[in-house]
């Protein structure tokens, strides 16, 4: 297990790519991954953003047989953090 950085976004919004996403899973024989980001705004809802990198790199998971667990969007203390995986 490991946690790996996979993109440092700006204030609103980060590139994100399967490829990085999925780089050191495939290098390092993972069958699973948890994905996490924060929202600097403090507020952890999910954007539609959110959820649809989500439903990309899940689709991308079972193409290449490595299971996204879920996708924990975390905000600041008063706001904790949301699981995508229990918000659908």
């Amino acid at each position: 297990m490991s946690i790996e950085v996979c993109t440092v976004g700006t204030l609103d919004a980060s590139l994100v790519h399967p490829r990085e996403v999925f780089k050191a899973a495939i290098l390092a024989g993972a069958s699973a991954v948890l994905l996490m980001h924060n929202h600097p705004s403090g507020d952890p809802t999910p954007s539609r953003e959110d959820r649809a990198v989500t439903d990309r790199l899940e689709q991308v998971g079972k193409i290449i047989g490595i299971n996204v667990l879920d996708h924990i969007v975390v905000g600041d203390d008063e706001g904790g953090s949301v699981s995508l995986r229990k918000a659908i």
